[in-house]
């Protein structure tokens, strides 16, 4: 028995705290403010500790919202999982994507097979001396299994894209762990947003069943070969636990929408994003139009510079660039590559793939709209 519904929406923004499209969403009937689960967003920061941009734009739909939802700014918060993803190098266009989900109680015929489901769940909160190490890759599996059943999703191969944002250290957080007699596992805020990135996306790979469950502190940014293929993790100043979205297939759902998934081997897989587009039978070639009855909605991708140095025996300078960080040069290349065979600059590219696909690759979803 099909028993919810699950609608996307990616709407482009002019700046971070632009939420007049949102706004006309809401205003038009096509979307419930109270159907709300999540929104995914690219704001135009740079991405690092530093990156203000996604605070303002979750404070701006925060207080966007409140008065639809009789709710206080932080009580919207804190009922609708946000993710925003800083820096929109290159081509990649800043937009959310707006995830709602609703009960139905006769689902429309003609709806088949598994449809796009949608699942959330937050761990505890973190001591500073915690983020990076086994306890985040613990609690974040539990959650992930929760959102799971939040989903209703019950086999891991349905499970196409886990979106997770997580902490990251600040000076004051290392002190604090300091204070008590703890050490973290780095005093550096930005390559704290590694190990909080790495640890969460082994969390995923556990909870999987991608990796074994005995993953200790020292595998965290060393043992690149364990990773999950679906795992996009995101760090933020903003908080102390983890969020967890996960979006998969379930026969539980009436969605008009489906979700599949790739993985990329390097920065330059465009065979891996085709695949993607493929898997939602969006059979594309460089741009042309997909098939007959099925409708792009957006891309979601990790990207990172890999860590040996170089793509496919060709050395790369990304790690060695002091003007501009790895992660958004490869955010502007994967954007580039992903952009030009969908067709659309509007995807959601993330960076920083640690244990996120193998090293110097990364996960790719795609979500498709099935229409009549």
């Amino acid at each position: 028995m099909r028993t919810t519904s699950v609608s996307v929406f990616k709407v482009a923004t002019r700046g971070p705290g632009d939420v007049s499209g949102l706004m006309s969403l809401i205003g038009s009937g096509a979307i419930d403010p109270a159907s709300i689960l999540a929104i995914l967003g690219k704001t135009e920061g740079n991405g690092g500790v530093n990156d203000f941009t996604r605070e303002y734009a979750v404070a701006a739909l925060c207080r966007a919202l409140a008065p639809k939802l009789d709710l206080t700014p932080h009580e919207v918060e804190q009922r609708i999982a946000f993710v925003m993803s800083g820096g929109t190098e290159g081509v990649l266009s800043p937009h959310i994507t707006v995830f709602t989900r609703q009960q139905v109680a006769t689902p429309p015929g003609g709806i088949t097979g598994k449809r796009l489901s949608i699942g959330m769940a937050q761990t505890r909160d973190f001591l500073p001396e915690e983020l990076g190490r086994s306890a985040q890759i613990t609690e974040t599996a539990r959650a992930v299994k929760a959102a799971m059943a939040d989903a209703g999703i019950t086999d891991p191969t349905d499970v196409h894209f886990v979106q997770i944002k997580c902490p990251l250290l600040t000076s004051e957080r290392v002190e604090a762990a300091a204070a008590r007699g703890s050490k973290t596992a780095t005093i550096s805020a930005y390559s704290s947003m590694a190990y909080s990135r790495g640890a969460s996306a082994l969390g995923v790979a556990v909870a999987l069943g991608e990796v074994a469950s005995d993953i200790s502190d020292e595998f965290v940014l060393r043992r690149y070969d364990l990773f999950s293929k679906v795992a996009s993790t995101s760090s933020g100043i903003e908080l102390m636990h983890n969020v967890v979205i996960v979006l998969g297939n379930s026969g539980a759902s009436a969605s008009e929408f489906e979700i599949g998934h790739a993985v990329m081997s390097d920065a330059i897989d465009a065979a891996a994003v085709l695949s993607a587009l493929k898997s939602v039978g969006l059979d594309v070639d460089l741009g042309t139009t997909p098939q007959s009855g099925r409708e792009l909605v957006n891309i979601l991708a990790k990207a990172e510079a890999s860590p040996d140095g170089t793509v496919r025996g060709f050395r790369h300078t990304m790690l060695e660039d002091t003007d501009i960080s790895s992660t958004r040069h490869a955010r502007a290349a994967v954007g580039g590559l992903i952009a030009g065979l969908a067709g659309t600059s509007a995807v959601y590219v993330s960076g920083g793939a640690e244990h996120q696909g193998p090293a110097g690759g990364g996960p790719v979803a795609v979500i498709a709209r099935i229409k009549d």
